[in-house]
């Protein structure tokens, strides 16, 4: 009796064996290729290139695209000539805000204040880089601060002329930043905002 238990046991191995070797050969010989495919995005129609010139009532002048609208800023704490650059189709905003410069002082004041609202996004930004912005037949200075990684604002800059004028730009996303869905979208926007600043004029 222990010996006929003994082969049944043998068989009932060698049968399960048999099975799932089958099995491994069948999946293995499907033709079907399951490597995992790339993340997709929708796809995002980008106006044509089309600019126009601001000139409003304030010391500067400077050209913008034609698919994005100015208006005042209208924060309690605004002052005049600060404005927002609305690009309503990207649901992002490049928030402009000017100071006249009434001393030396106050000068360094505000380019350090512009260091600093740049780097408060250490945080989240994988690297923080500065160029330098120099057209000294505008008399038109400045620092451009490109910020990379799922920070708040991805791009940021102060123009001067050092002496009487000085405005600074950061540009927002109006929703949860993630660079990797927003990333045409910037590199768009940033071109704009290259226009704009070699463009820019003091009064």
């Amino acid at each position: 009796m222990g010996d006929l238990e003994l082969k049944r046991e043998a068989s009932m191995k060698y049968l399960t064996l048999l099975v799932a070797a089958l099995l491994f050969l069948a999946a293995c010989g499907s033709n079907h290729d399951y490597a995992p495919k790339p993340r997709g995005f929708y796809r995002i129609p980008f106006p044509k290139k089309e600019y126009q010139d601001y000139a409003a009532g304030c010391p500067y002048t400077f050209t913008y695209p034609k698919y994005a609208n100015i208006e005042p800023d209208k924060k309690r704490d605004a002052k005049p000539c600060w404005v927002n650059m609305q690009f309503p189709q990207f649901n992002a905003t490049l928030h402009l805000s000017y100071q006249p410069i009434t001393s030396k002082k106050e000068f360094h004041q505000l380019v350090e204040d512009a260091r600093t609202f740049a780097f408060k996004h250490t945080v989240k930004a994988t690297s923080i880089d500065e160029g330098i912005i120099h057209y000294a037949d505008k008399k038109v200075y400045g620092i451009y601060y490109t910020i990379d990684g799922n920070a708040a604002s991805s791009a940021q800059f102060f123009l001067t002329d050092s002496t009487h004028n000085y405005i600074r730009g950061a540009l927002y996303f109006n929703s949860e930043p993630r660079l990797d869905s927003i990333q045409p979208v910037l590199n768009f926007i940033k071109q704009d905002m290259a226009v704009m600043i070699k463009s820019f004029k003091w009064k």
